[in-house]
């Protein structure tokens, strides 16, 4: 089993003016991700709108990243549920689409207790037909995989890595100090990256990369070798953009900045709506900064 590592892409899903997916613009954008230099694919996940998509889409976005990325990167697609039963058929139908690994986040809504999120992932573990990445992220499911918690989960040997967008530098230095050899930890959050990288992870889960593929996969190689001055100076270059990115909810400003380059339109699914234009000036000031870096 190869390790995920480096500068994943959390995709968006390009829709078309009249709100389908945009299966031209989606093909254009994930060779673009590819020869720019991204070590991974996560098509489907949270900032590719997967809650909006029906499984039909999904199955065809999943479908597509996968042809047009031809094996040259992993494709990590979203298959996660608060409901274990329908996150293991959502598995079995990505698998099918040509995922090479899923990623599935922590129940949300209901809120188990920490021994039921460990029931879930064992199940989804069982049955996947390939390996999974857990997904920690209390800031949208109304809970947190806690440190202890992840380290039960990744146990199981079907379990290759965890992306922790805890935003706490504390839970996930705990999670690489006692994790198994086998279990890559990958950053949740871009601005986190080099210093979750220098404390022994493996890479990011990136929204940023959406938009500035190069520079982002340049700073995971930079810290992977341990060139920190490189490093230190890419991650300076590119924090107006951190920051810019999640001006408003992702990912809303990383679809604007995507569509002020052309490569797709500006178009998001309700409840989600177009980013607000006071913010369109800062959102390129700081685009423009990060592809100088």
């Amino acid at each position: 089993m190869t390790r995920l590592h480096g500068c994943i892409t959390a995709l968006v899903t390009p829709f078309t003016a009249a709100g389908a997916l945009d299966e031209p613009a989606l093909r254009a954008l994930v060779e673009w991700q590819i020869a720019s230099g991204v070590h991974g694919l996560v098509p489907v996940g949270s900032t590719g709108e997967a809650v909006t998509l029906t499984l039909e889409e999904k199955v065809r976005v999943v479908s597509i990243t996968a042809e047009v990325a031809a094996g040259r990167v992993p494709v990590i697609a979203g298959a996660g549920s608060n409901d274990t039963t329908t996150a293991i058929a959502w598995s079995h139908a990505m698998v099918e689409a040509g995922a090479t690994h899923l990623l599935h986040v922590s129940p949300m809504y209901n809120k188990p207790p920490q021994r039921g999120i460990i029931a879930h992932f064992r199940a989804v573990a069982d049955a996947a037909r390939v390996p999974i990445v857990v997904y920690n992220v209390p800031g949208r499911t109304g809970s947190n995989v806690e440190a202890a918690t992840q380290l039960a989960i990744a146990e199981h040997a079907n379990v290759c890595a965890v992306k922790e967008a805890s935003g706490s530098l504390p839970q996930i230095s705990e999670i690489l100090r006692h994790r198994p050899a086998r279990l890559a930890v990958l950053a949740g959050d871009d601005p986190l990256t080099q210093a979750v990288m220098a404390a022994g992870g493996d890479g990011v889960i990136s929204v940023v990369s959406n938009a500035l593929p190069a520079p982002m996969a340049r700073l995971t190689e930079a810290c992977a070798r341990g060139d920190q001055p490189t490093a230190a100076a890419l991650h300076l270059a590119l924090t107006p953009f951190f920051s810019a990115a999640f001006i408003e909810s992702n990912p809303l400003p990383i679809k604007a900045a995507l569509a002020m380059r052309g490569r797709i339109g500006n178009v998001l699914r309700l409840p989600l709506v177009p980013i607000d234009p006071k913010h369109e000036a800062v959102l390129r000031d700081a685009l423009e900064a990060g592809e100088r870096a």
